[in-house]
């Protein structure tokens, strides 16, 4: 008799196992196969964006003389520059070793501006920024999009003031690495004569906020682009998708900081932390649950924003539920996404039927003016999955049909991952975050 309770409590647990095995499972958005493959995918494009000491990319550029392993945007003839914000963008993917991650710190850090000054162009780098991308040949920083040239960068089109994310990505880039190699001591080293850790804070506090105010903020005169992937747009007021990003540099400096003694500054950073949280839900949400890119120029409800705000966990409660649902309407409608990629801006709030967003540089429906975006994604996908796991996997299993139709690895005419592309054409071929960012997401339960 015993012994049958014991095989009926051994098929008990067995049972158990199983049925949480299948529970683990079904809690990620692709299949194993599908994983797999942009497993893989990612790898792959990563070392394609790989540059090597010596190596040149394009004609016109010289070899990269930085001393170490660059990481571009992406593989092929693309970008012939180390860009910080797609580098930082890509670390959660796990396929960047400990010495790449110290030298693009470390050159990140070196190259931060150490005196303000105004470029030919009258635009002004202020003390404290952070390149927007660094020239592999002579370590110039370039702190403006639109130009690699280093004298006369900037400009009224890209910007007075040089663009607010990468300050936020420098401080993820340092978090990053000492949290996943616990060299805390390399907080304290000295970078061109001032701790990497006062270099890190420094930066914290180069993008503009209102008189006593903690959301970033720009006018006109003043403007900066406010997250790279929209270099394109004019975006004025408060600026919702840098104070997302603000928001986690502060949670990340707090626990810096306290790595290095400093516990009072940490909760500092912590209580910035918290009051951003209630005022980017406050000062940017429409009564649909959608955030708002910001309160002048282009104030327009923005996908990138609110998906990356539900993945950051900033939203909450009945408006978490309400972001979620209208993010899953939107898909099912047709409004948010084409082949698994993802708009700025929803079709169906378009600023006119000239332009998606109300100030753009680029033609409707092209580029960051209504082309559609793999970046994005695997926030896209997380959110939905809150309300409705079965329209999340189906967006995520277009996203990954549509990379195994165009994979680049198939020969020269495929290109796939593309930075974004339209009904008629894609732009720039093997591109690294239309990858790396959704499968950190996705190899997530």
């Amino acid at each position: 008799m015993k012994s049958i309770k014991v095989i009926i409590l051994l098929n008990f647990i067995f049972v158990l196992a199983l049925s949480g095995q299948d529970k683990t499972q079904s809690q990620f958005l692709l299949n194993n196969n599908d994983l797999e493959f942009l497993k893989e995918l990612t790898k792959d494009v990563m070392e394609s964006s790989r540059i090597y000491p010596g190596q040149k990319i394009a004609d016109g550029f010289g070899g990269n003389s930085t001393g170490g392993t660059l990481i571009r945007p992406g593989g092929r003839s693309c970008y012939p520059a180390f860009w910080i914000r797609d580098y930082a963008m890509s670390l959660e993917s796990g396929f960047v070793t400990k010495a790449e991650q110290k030298h693009m710190l470390q050159l990140t850090a070196a190259t931060q501006c150490d005196q303000t000054w105004i470029t030919s162009s009258g635009s002004m780098v202020p003390i404290g920024a952070i390149a927007d991308h660094v020239r592999i040949d002579d370590r110039k920083p370039i702190y403006y999009p639109g130009t690699y040239d280093y004298n006369s960068q900037g400009g009224k089109t890209w910007g007075m003031f040089p663009p607010y994310g990468d300050q936020y990505f420098f401080i993820h880039m340092a978090y990053f690495y000492v949290k996943t190699t616990s060299s805390r001591r390399y907080l304290l080293s000295e970078i061109n004569g001032m701790r990497l850790i006062d270099r890190l804070e420094m930066a914290y506090k180069v993008p503009p906020t209102q008189q006593e105010g903690v959301v970033v903020y720009t006018t006109d005169e003043f403007r900066g682009v406010d997250f790279g992937f929209r270099d394109a747009i004019s975006i004025t007021g408060d600026l919702c998708f840098p104070s997302i990003l603000k928001y986690r540099a502060s949670v990340e400096l707090a626990e810096l900081l306290e790595l290095t003694n400093r516990k009072d500054k940490a909760e500092a950073y912590r209580a910035t932390a918290k009051r951003l949280k209630s005022e980017i839900q406050s000062v940017f949400s429409d009564q649909r649950g959608m955030l708002l890119a910001s309160t002048g120029k282009s104030k327009q409800a923005d996908v990138w924003s609110t998906a990356l705000a539900i993945y950051f966990e900033l939203l909450e409660g009945e408006h978490l539920e309400m972001s979620c649902l209208f993010l899953r309407d939107a898909y099912l409608k047709g409004t948010l996404a084409s082949r698994g990629n993802i708009r700025h801006v929803l079709t169906c709030d378009d600023f006119s039927e000239s332009t998606a967003w109300e100030v753009s540089i680029t033609g409707k429906n092209g580029y960051q003016n209504g082309g559609y975006w793999g970046t994005p994604t695997g926030w896209v996908c997380k959110a939905i999955a809150k309300v409705d796991i079965a329209a999340a996997k189906q967006l995520a299993k277009e996203y990954i049909d549509d990379l195994r139709t165009g994979d680049y690895r198939k020969g020269p005419d495929f290109g796939a991952p593309y930075e974004c592309y339209n009904s008629t054409s894609a732009q720039n071929s093997v591109y690294l975050t239309t990858v790396s960012c959704p499968y950190s997401v996705f190899k997530e339960k």
